[in-house]
């Protein structure tokens, strides 16, 4: 199997990618621990400010010694610089904001997971014939499960997964999953600023096991 279904079939199976960032190792560290205890198996760590790569680095080695089956991968990647000091790292795969040609093209010669953040049909297509087959639907709040219904007969063959503005809530869970999605992204939703600064990991671990849950009712 290649590198890049391995980690499509994790997030399909989990039905979700929570996504976080801390500019805090330790609390990163922590965040790592809860949303694996809650049995994910794939987990977005963002590329934000100055410490996340440092932070990162750190995070790999943690996984690579207590959590060997997790797929760590890293967020708003925008130019291949990024993607290359990131896979030095140890990144499992590459999610971005908008279309990167440049980390498209890279990432499918290399068999490497890409999901880039697209918000029109244009850019969809940009990332269609670039050989990408998984499409981050951003900002999803903005799109909404209307947008995915009315084009998603245009892209028969690819997966597509809303970051931004999903909710933990059912209704909003299902009304994406009866448009189409292959799993939810979940931010700021699921992992709070609030329980960051709280350091609340047991909540993290509760609420991510429950959205799990019910992504997986939502499913049958």
């Amino acid at each position: 199997m290649s590198k890049t279904q391995v980690v499509v079939n994790a997030i399909i199976a989990q039905g979700m990618l929570p996504l976080y960032f801390n500019p805090d190792e330790t609390i990163s560290i922590e965040i790592l621990r809860a949303v694996y205890k809650a049995g994910v198996k794939a987990i977005e760590y963002t590329n934000r400010g100055e410490a996340a790569l440092k932070n990162f680095n750190r995070m790999v080695t943690i996984r690579n010694e207590d959590m060997p089956e997790l797929l760590l991968g890293v967020g708003t990647i925008k130019n291949l610089q990024q993607a290359e000091d990131y896979l030095k790292a140890g990144a499992d795969f590459l999610v971005s904001p908008g279309f990167v040609k440049e980390v498209a093209d890279y990432s499918v010669a290399k068999d490497i997971f890409y999901a880039p953040g697209c918000m029109t049909p244009t850019e969809i297509i940009a990332a269609e014939n670039a050989g990408i087959k998984f499409i981050k639907l951003f900002p999803g709040n903005m799109l909404g499960p209307e947008f995915l219904s009315s084009i998603k007969d245009i892209f028969p063959k690819l997966l597509f997964m809303p970051t931004g503005g999903v909710d933990t809530t059912k209704e909003n869970i299902e009304s994406w999953y009866k448009a189409g999605v292959c799993a939810v992204g979940m931010g700021s939703k699921l992992i709070s600023k609030k329980l960051m600064e709280a350091k609340d990991y047991a909540t993290i671990e509760n609420e991510t096991r429950k959205v799990m849950e019910l992504i997986a009712t939502i499913k049958k």
